[in-house]
């Protein structure tokens, strides 16, 4: 079985175990869901999977036929549909998205009042509804209707934000390399570099979900995108996932510097302008601490996913905050993950420095951070924890997610992954060669053999 559930949605591969009479099972239980809770109204969008239009006409009919309105804002990058629901005030929405899952995904995601994915009690009370077979309340089937300035609106809201000084990003004229991945991303972000006077090299264009390439934005999946910066002599390139909430970045060498440097470039852009807390997930490099510490500012940490990092986010107020895996939250715009911002905001910081990328990279100090994956342990994941705290002794735990261990000066996080049928095991150290031993230990406190 392949269909997952988790706070970040429902995840399956096509064909196989998510289907067309599944999305509309959940999608008319999400209608009922929200009906019971006040709302009525509810955004849909998808990103450029060649499941996508069937799997949206699916929940289009299963939300209307469960009493809710549609909004249907076609395909759109995940933010703008979060920032829709929040700006129009409705009860919350769907997006038809995978994200960085391969092209064979696809994935429905919950985004509730606010527009905020559904944390984990409300996830729960909705996954039981689901299972308990959802009624639909008496009343007229809903309507769908179509809403195309949900783009228009979102970038609208980016660019009137007050502090942060876009003509200096206008003035500097960047070269920026573009790969949308052949996904959502083609509905923003050229436009955007562009308002931003930027001279835009773009590949993969076509949205039509056949990526490239593995879709998510690693450092080893972006060498078609290294080599469009060097060709071009481009300043920097950015790559997105298919539904644009990640952003990673390749220096003006056309190296990738990792997406944890995403982040850690937009904290040091807010917290200069906007001083307050910062947060981010277990599994996110030092290097954001570091932002953070050079404005005097703490990090505090959070289960892996958005919806832990916003809840927590919103408890503490945070300016910014996000995860290691390039994704940034601005509390200014909205409260999620959005590859747009964290364009604007790394533009923003290359203009204020005056200096490359690799020279704002080096001027903090380094980590190696090594991020794999395994299968699941034959003996079960605590048998495994308790293994690795064999192998890793007298370090700092944290059991909010899975298991992470700390060290003064590296650590690594064990946890299972919320949109793979995997175990992911990630370490950062000083050096390359000492994260890689610490995930060696990861797998082999899993029952990996050979490592």
């Amino acid at each position: 079985m392949s269909l997952l559930r988790s706070v970040s949605g429902l995840r399956g591969i096509v064909g196989v175990d998510l289907v067309p009479e599944v999305v509309t099972r959940y999608a008319a239980a999400f209608g009922v869901f929200l009906l019971e809770r006040g709302g009525r109204t509810v955004a849909l969008a998808r990103d450029s999977r060649a499941s996508g239009p069937r799997f949206a006409a699916a929940a289009a009919a299963a939300l209307s036929s469960a009493g809710a309105d549609v909004v249907d804002l076609g395909m759109v990058p995940t933010p703008t549909v979060q920032l829709a629901v929040e700006e129009l005030g409705l009860a919350g929405g769907i997006v038809v998205t995978a994200s960085h899952n391969p092209a064979e995904w696809n994935a429905l995601k919950f985004i509730g009042p606010g527009g905020r994915f559904l944390g984990r009690r409300e996830a729960d009370a909705f996954f039981a509804l689901v299972d308990a077979g959802a009624v639909r309340p008496p009343g007229a089937a809903g309507s769908v209707r179509r809403d195309d300035g949900a783009v228009e609106r979102h970038l609208g809201r980016l660019l009137a934000l007050p502090w942060l000084d876009l003509d200096a990003v206008r003035a500097r004229r960047f070269l920026v390399a573009l790969d949308c991945v052949r996904g959502a991303g083609v509905a923003i972000m050229p436009a955007l570099l562009q308002t931003l006077g930027c001279e835009v090299h773009p590949i993969h264009l076509e949205p039509d979900g056949r990526f490239p390439h593995e879709p998510e934005p690693l450092p080893e999946h972006l060498g078609d995108l290294g080599e469009l910066v060097r060709s071009t002599g481009a300043d920097l390139g950015m790559a997105v996932d298919p539904d644009v909430d990640r952003l990673a970045l390749v220096d003006e060498t056309g190296r990738p510097i990792g997406e944890d440097y995403t982040l850690a470039f937009a904290v040091r852009t807010v917290l200069a302008r906007r001083p307050g807390p910062v947060v981010c997930n277990l599994s996110t490099s030092l290097v954001v601490d570091d932002a953070a510490a050079a404005f005097g500012a703490m990090v505090e940490r959070t289960a892996v996913g958005e919806a832990h990092v916003v809840e927590r986010m919103a408890a503490r107020g945070a300016v910014v905050g996000g995860e290691g895996n390039g994704g940034v939250i601005l509390s200014d715009v909205h409260l999620g993950r959005d590859a747009p911002v964290a364009a604007a905001l790394v533009l923003a910081l290359l203009a204020g420095r005056g200096e490359p990328v690799s020279a704002v990279v080096n001027s903090a100090p380094r980590y190696a951070i090594v991020k794999a994956k395994t299968a699941w342990p034959a003996a079960g994941l605590e048998a495994g924890y308790e293994e690795l705290r064999r192998l890793v002794p007298g370090a700092d735990e944290d059991r909010q997610d899975g298991l992470r261990l700390a060290l003064q000066d590296r650590w690594i996080h064990v946890r299972p992954s919320g949109t793979e049928p995997v175990v992911r095991v990630i370490a950062e150290a000083g050096t390359l060669e000492s994260a890689r031993e610490l995930v060696a230990r990861g797998r082999a406190a899993l029952g990996e053999k050979g490592r």
